[in-house]
Formats: structure tokens, C-alpha cells, sequence
């Protein structure tokens, strides 16, 4: 692949991604669904651990919200992407906030996994996976 063929991935996966956050952000379930392969397979934090297809990755986002204080805190803190010719995965450092005891605002930092697959041109989405370091 030329250089400015991988660096125009790049460019398309990190928009992608930033996009993704911005939507989760504004609970925008529509730009958050946007770009994922309706065979979605999503390795998540809390139960369900695995969700598969797009239905069962969209209620997911339903229990994140409702963890989460207003407002919605969902950053991309660093951010690496590896492109091939139609397959590529992005790994990055996030960070977010939910609910703490008494309501207060605790900070969760976690990693992010996320594999793409280049589909008539477009990169979407095909596997997610969240983790927190264990304690």
C-alpha cells in the first residue's frame, strides 16, 4: 500500500472513531450504531461480556447510559491505527465517567480494541472490545 493510500486510511479510521465518541457524547444512537457491521461482535465491561450483531451491541448502550452523569464523558486519550489494504485495528486509551457512590463523578479510564474491515471502499466496523487493567 503507497504511503498516502495508508495515511488517507489512518486519517478515515481516526475520523471514524472520533465521530463514534462524539455520538456517544450526544447519546446519538444512530451515529453511535454508524459505520458497524451488522455481525458486530463486542467484548464489553460489564455483563453481557459478549454481544453479537448490531441489535444486541446498540443495548449495550442503554445500560452504559444509564451509568453514566450528565454530561457524558467519553474521550479518546491516545489513539494508534494499523491499516492494511481492507483490514485494519485501532488501539487506544479512553476515558469516561460514571456514577459513583452518592451520585458523585468517578473517572474510569479503560482500552479500547477495534477491528475494521475496508467494505465497497468504506472502513466499518466488525469487533469491539473494552477492557480495564485488573486490579
Amino acid at each position: 500500500m503507497s504511503t498516502s493510500r495508508g495515511e488517507a486510511d489512518g486519517a478515515a479510521i481516526r475520523g471514524l472513531l472520533e465521530s463514534w465518541a462524539e455520538a456517544v457524547r450526544a447519546k446519538d444512537y444512530s451515529g453511535i450504531l454508524a459505520r458497524h457491521s451488522a455481525d458486530i461482535l463486542m467484548f464489553d465491561l460489564p455483563p453481557p461480556m459478549e454481544s453479537k450483531g448490531i441489535e444486541a451491541y446498540r443495548e449495550t448502550w442503554d445500560l452504559f447510559f444509564s451509568a453514566q452523569p450528565d454530561p457524558i464523558d467519553f474521550d479518546v486519550q491516545h489513539m494508534n491505527v494499523v491499516a492494511g489494504e481492507d483490514v485494519a485495528f485501532v488501539t487506544a486509551l479512553m476515558r469516561c465517567a460514571e456514577r459513583g457512590t452518592g451520585g458523585r463523578r468517578t473517572v474510569l479510564e479503560f482500552r479500547l480494541t477495534v477491528g475494521l474491515r475496508k467494505v465497497s471502499g468504506e472502513w466499518v466496523v466488525v469487533h469491539e472490545h473494552h477492557s480495564v487493567p485488573s486490579a
